[in-house]
C-alpha cells in the first residue's frame, strides 16, 4: 500500500475517495476513527492509501484534479 494523501480535511478526504472509487481504484482511509481518542479536535491527520499498482495512476487522478499532493518518495 502507498500513502498518497495525509490530511485533517475530512471534506477532501470523502471527495478524493469519491473520484478514486469512479475510477475504479479502491482507496482506503486509515486513522479515520483516531477523533474518538483526540476528543474529536480533528488534530491527527487521515491517510489515504492504494494499492502499489494504482499508486501512478491515482496520483494523476488527483493532480488533474488540482489536489495538492506531497511528492513521491523515490523508489
Amino acid at each position: 500500500m502507498k500513502e498518497l494523501l495525509r490530511t485533517n480535511d475530512a471534506v477532501l478526504l470523502s471527495w478524493v475517495d469519491a473520484l478514486l472509487k469512479d475510477a475504479r481504484i479502491r482507496a482506503i482511509v486509515l486513522d479515520r476513527h483516531t477523533s474518538s481518542l483526540e476528543g474529536s479536535l480533528g488534530v491527527l491527520p487521515r491517510r489515504l492509501m492504494v494499492e502499489d499498482a494504482d499508486a501512478d495512476r491515482a496520483r494523476r487522478i488527483l493532480r488533474d484534479a488540482h489536489v495538492p499532493l506531497p511528492e513521491a518518495p523515490a523508489p
